[in-house]
């Protein structure tokens, strides 16, 4: 997982080809170290995503922009577009995960 730590390459990332998928999160956060913990199986599997790391507290105004009340929390960006967004409260298991990603697989096929 790439780590953004500018405005400017967040804009790039989501502007790019291709799908991104944005885990926002924070140094202080257990969820996030729990979620650290289980996800490089899933980014594997799911590997039509370039998967980025963006740490909110260095990043708050883009949090903010896109609504990221809590963390973790994974969104989805196609041609500068937020396409899916999987909150906080429902990133806790890796089934939680997996079941957010298929959603949106489905969603857009």
């Amino acid at each position: 997982m790439k780590s953004i730590t500018t405005v400017e390459q967040f804009n790039e990332v989501i502007n790019g080809d291709g799908k991104a998928l944005i885990k926002f999160q924070a140094g202080w956060c257990p969820d996030c170290t729990r979620m650290d913990m289980f996800i490089d199986p899933i980014i594997e599997e799911y590997n039509s995503y370039t998967w980025y790391d963006v740490d909110r507290d260095v990043l708050p105004e883009v949090a903010e922009k896109y609504e990221v009340m809590g963390i973790p929390s994974l969104l989805i960006f196609q041609n500068g577009e937020k396409k899916a967004h999987l909150h906080s409260a429902n990133a806790k298991t890796p089934d939680q995960v997996i079941d957010f990603l298929e959603s949106v697989e489905v969603k857009n096929s």
